[in-house]
């Protein structure tokens, strides 16, 4: 179908200032102090597209200018095993994975499909770059199989570490291409690798939590929990690596009370971390809008042993304006964490209370809702979103699957002359 290009310009979270948005900003072209900027959009209603599927039907909230197909909203139901096992009365599950019984269809079985899908759609069809994406795993999956399905150069780097998790459904189209940094590397460094490759003019880089598209992509979640709900939450859930979903879901509570539809913005955000992965954690019960020093040497060992290893961001947006420090201060929030038990006792416990099965990372999300309960931070009849951002791999990877192998496996060391000129070779 024709797609009109959504109306938005941009504003700069640290001063207010807006301008407009010249294809790809990342950041104020006027610079200041390190901070994230925001879309602001035409339309100020809360407006989901009936015209429209998938998490397209979010599209007057996604700075986007095409729709790409295949992809799948998040989807929200009222809970009754977990809440009941709680004591909460309005415990509401936003779950993006893979259980066709309740809707839920993607096809990575991670909420990072959300992010690709606004992404990819902020592209010109006809850019000439190459886009270039760093990620610990569920980030290149879902990536990696958007852009086969809609025939998108890309260049994906991830550490070696975790490329059990790059399995789908058939063989990827040619134009996604995998770097690997090697084993005992993080994805810390796959980052470096991917900042290398884009200093060449034919590679640019996504650009994170800074990329407007990627927030308000899973910022889609509490969209969809707030169509079911019919408010804004008191407390939201999620586990988180970088913090940017977390971010994200604050950013749409404040368009949503703007709209005035749907109350007042008091929804406290709650995070939740791997331990011993403490990075923000530590931070931010020091009180401390700088991240604590975390040598590459910790962080690798760190990251090494936790289950949960999409969250071990050792350069996460946490400490600049509109990041995540901002975000539990301003929701007057607070931080969790969950062992690799508390991760193994909840998917076994979840699995039996809802039907499904969670990623580890989704559990961490969960173990921090019970911890909440417990100590008394969330109330039995407050209206509570629960954001599990994937699972499902049993009942999705059960229609068979294949790996993606490695293109390349680059030293992160390697000059940056050197990796541009082997992974051009590959195109």
């Amino acid at each position: 179908m024709r797609f009109k290009p959504t109306s938005y310009t941009l504003v700069n979270v640290s001063n207010g200032r807006e301008f407009t948005d010249k294809g790809w900003t990342l950041s104020d072209p006027q610079g200041g102090e390190p901070s994230l900027i925001r879309a602001v959009y035409k339309n100020k209603r809360f407006t989901p597209r009936e015209d429209l599927d998938g998490i397209y039907r979010y599209a007057d909230w996604m700075p986007i200018r095409r729709i790409l197909k295949n992809s799948c909203a998040p989807i929200t139901y009222k809970s009754k095993g977990l809440a009941k096992h709680l004591g909460l009365e309005n415990l509401y599950i936003t779950f993006s994975g893979w259980n066709p019984k309740i809707g839920a269809k993607f096809r990575t079985c991670s909420f990072k499909e959300t992010e690709a899908y606004s992404v990819l759609a902020r592209m010109s069809e006809d850019e000439k770059r190459v886009l270039v994406v760093q990620s610990a795993g569920n980030t290149a999956r879902a990536f990696a199989q958007v852009c086969s399905d809609n025939k998108i150069p890309i260049v994906i780097c991830v550490p070696e570490d975790s490329l059990h998790d790059l399995w789908f459904h058939k063989k990827l189209d040619k134009c996604v291409k995998l770097l690997a940094v090697p084993h005992g590397c993080d994805y810390y460094d796959a980052i470096a690798l991917g900042e290398k490759l884009a200093q060449d003019p034919h590679f640019f880089l996504e650009g994170g939590a800074k990329n407007v598209a990627r927030r308000d992509g899973m910022g889609t979640t509490i969209l969809s929990c707030v169509e079911q709900m019919g408010r804004i939450p008191d407390a939201y859930f999620q586990a988180v690596g970088s913090g940017t979903g977390a971010i994200a879901a604050w950013e749409n509570a404040e368009r949503l009370a703007a709209d005035g539809r749907f109350g007042e913005n008091r929804m406290r955000v709650y995070v939740s971390g791997n331990e011993p992965f403490t990075l923000m954690f530590d931070s931010w019960k020091a009180g401390s809008r700088a991240l604590l020093d975390l040598s590459p040497e910790d962080g690798r060992r760190q990251a090494a042993v936790i289950l949960a290893k999409v969250l071990s961001n050792r350069k996460p947006p946490y400490s600049l304006a509109g990041g995540l420090f901002d975000t539990l201060r301003d929701s007057n929030g607070d931080f969790f964490l969950a062992s690799n038990d508390n991760i193994m006792y909840w998917m076994m416990q979840f699995r039996n209370l809802e039907g499904y099965e969670l990623l580890p990372a989704a559990c961490v999300a969960v173990a921090s809702l019970a911890k909440a309960v417990e100590e008394g931070k969330v109330q039995k009849d407050e209206f509570i979103m629960l954001n599990c951002t994937g699972g499902g791999t049993l009942g999705a990877m059960s229609k068979g699957y294949v790996f993606k192998q490695p293109d390349l496996i680059l030293s992160p060391e390697l000059p940056a002359e050197e990796v541009i000129k082997q992974v051009k070779a590959l195109f």
